[in-house]
């Protein structure tokens, strides 16, 4: 009898006994300041950074994890993807949009965000926001699958449905079909039907709003934009606004939004009214390879993609905030999620900004717009044990981000170098 009570105590206390890890690091990287340290240890206890520093003393029972010749740095995050929605290439002047939404259910979207989500992470993206596009909120049931430990994936900052006016992103569907898009949206006409959106979009399990100023005939005033930052605001989250054009990104800049996504056609004078205001561009620069396997989605790959590298370097010009952000949903023969998200630091470095600042928009800057940089994108004492190494030094090259060999998320190892 003593005996199975003293098995089953130690079966019960053994969960709680405190896991610690010490990394020995060549090269630290700052993200905030683009400085590095040299021949540092990181002490990780619990989950959580302890310490860092030349001279941090090891518990006896740390493992010892040497990353001696590696560049050592916060988990990247994107700040604009959709986890749980792949597209098919498309032939020039094809629409799949419609076609995807009407074939894929919420379940096989969870499914797909399983596989995305674990390519991420293994990439180095320890956190992600996932921006709507998720079916019947496939996106709250993939976060809550990860943060239970069911599955493994970025720490994932979902919106739930997009809100939107009505017909969502939807274009020219037959009345006879009805309103096929209400799995991906919320239709809402008035600043009251905005802030009830709003308030369904929490109550189903988002923890941040995403809304659509201009994709439609229909644009919003500002009055319905301020509903719709007011509402989330006051529940003490962040507010993604999508807005293509110059004037509905100043209505959504005056109505005091958290960020601007995609932003493509904006214009100095916008770009100077964000930088006053402090309102983040999250502006999704797509490649133009990525741009051509849209289909009838773009009119014109070429003229875009040389549109988004100018976009992109007047912002930084301007000195525009900028969180990096994706929107990599379209499938390219031969590259998985993670790949084609790597693929956008070419626009970066097309658009002439340099690795330090590059690498800033993914770390500092992304966890400060998505409100979580007491927790997370800094290797400090106090923050989260999202951790990951490189073989070569980013900051000489971005492209060596593409060579991660080592992940941790949450104290414990995704990958290791080979």
């Amino acid at each position: 009898m003593r005996l199975r009570i003293l098995l089953a105590i130690l079966l019960f206390a053994s969960p709680a006994l405190a896991e610690t890890t010490a990394i020995r690091a060549g090269h630290v990287i700052d993200p905030a300041t683009g400085a590095v340290a040299h021949n540092q240890t990181i002490l990780i206890k619990d989950g959580k950074i302890v310490a860092v520093g030349a001279q941090v003393r090891l518990p006896a029972d740390a493992e010892v994890i040497d990353l001696s010749n590696s560049w050592v740095l916060p988990g990247l995050m994107d700040a604009h993807t959709h986890v749980t929605m792949n597209l098919v290439p498309a032939p020039t002047g094809v629409d799949v949009w419609v076609d995807y939404f009407a074939h894929e259910s919420t379940g096989l979207r969870v499914l797909q965000g399983v596989v995305n989500a674990r390519l991420m992470l293994e990439a180095g993206f320890t956190v992600v926001r996932d921006v709507g596009n998720a079916a019947n909120f496939a996106d709250t049931d993939l976060r809550k699958g990860i943060e239970r430990g069911w599955i493994v994936g970025p720490t994932i900052i979902n919106t739930g449905k997009i809100i939107a006016p009505f017909g969502g992103q939807f274009h020219n569907i037959a009345a006879e079909q009805g309103p096929v898009w209400q799995f991906e949206y919320y239709d809402a006409d008035s600043p009251d039907e905005v802030r009830k959106a709003v308030r369904q979009n929490i109550y189903y399990g988002a923890k941040a709003i995403k809304l659509v100023a201009d994709n439609s005939p229909y644009h919003y005033s500002e009055a319905e934009l301020r509903a719709a930052v007011e509402e989330t605001h006051a529940a003490g989250m962040k507010i993604a606004v999508h807005a293509y054009g110059d004037a509905a990104a100043r209505r959504v800049v005056m109505a005091g939004a958290d960020s601007i996504e995609h932003g493509f056609e904006l214009s100095d004078d916008v770009l100077r009214l964000m930088k006053e205001k402090g309102t983040f561009l999250v502006g999704t620069d797509f490649p133009t390879e990525h741009l051509v396997q849209m289909g009838g989605l773009i009119k014109d790959p070429q003229k875009m993609g040389e549109r988004i590298v100018d976009r992109l370097r007047r912002a930084h010009q301007v000195g525009v905030k900028m969180a990096f952000g994706s929107d990599a949903v379209v499938d390219l023969p031969g590259k998985d999620r993670a790949q084609m998200t790597l693929d956008f630091l070419a626009v970066w470095t097309a658009a002439g900004i340099p690795p330090a600042d590059i690498l800033k928009a993914m770390t500092t800057n992304a966890a400060e717009l998505l409100d979580i940089q007491k927790e997370r994108g800094a290797l400090a004492a106090g923050q989260a044990a999202d951790i990951i190494a490189t073989p070569a030094n980013p900051l000489d090259d971005i492209q060596a981000l593409r060579r991660v060999h080592f992940v941790m998320k949450d104290g414990k190892v995704i990958r290791r170098p080979k």
